[in-house]
């Protein structure tokens, strides 16, 4: 049985006027035009959807409503205490898991500049210093 299948594929392969099958693609300049057209059709296509959304946006940034955050400290893992601006107002407002409170209310005010922070020692006198400090006497 065997024989007569191996008999059968060796005469479809040796069979005469029989189209050899087509060779496989390769790297060629269209496969390659496709590819680049492709990834120029996606850049447009995502360059529009973010035209399309600063436009709708009218044109403004994100964060530019009516309601501002001033500034905010960390008290806890999870807490924090948070200054906002609302119009001429500052809340301030404390922000908690699953809760937020105002806690005081004042009008709108300067920030004072921040302090300049001194600069942190060079490498080498910090470790100096660090050598000094646990020399054994």
């Amino acid at each position: 049985m065997s024989g007569v299948l191996a008999l059968s594929a060796w005469s479809a392969e040796a069979a005469p006027g029989s189209n050899p099958p087509p060779p496989a693609p390769g790297l060629s300049f269209a496969n390659v035009f496709q590819a680049f057209l492709g990834l120029a059709l996606v850049l447009a296509l995502l360059f529009g959807a973010a035209f399309l959304i600063r436009r709708l946006n009218g044109g403004r940034p994100f964060g530019s409503g009516p309601l501002k955050v001033v500034g905010g400290i960390a008290i806890g893992n999870r807490e924090r205490i948070v200054l906002l601006e609302v119009e001429e107002t500052w809340l301030v407002v404390g922000v908690g898991p699953g809760q937020i409170r105002t806690l005081h209310t004042l009008p709108k005010g300067q920030l004072p500049p921040p302090p300049a922070s001194p600069l942190p020692p060079a490498f080498q006198q910090w470790l100096d210093h660090f050598s000094r400090k646990h020399e054994r006497p």
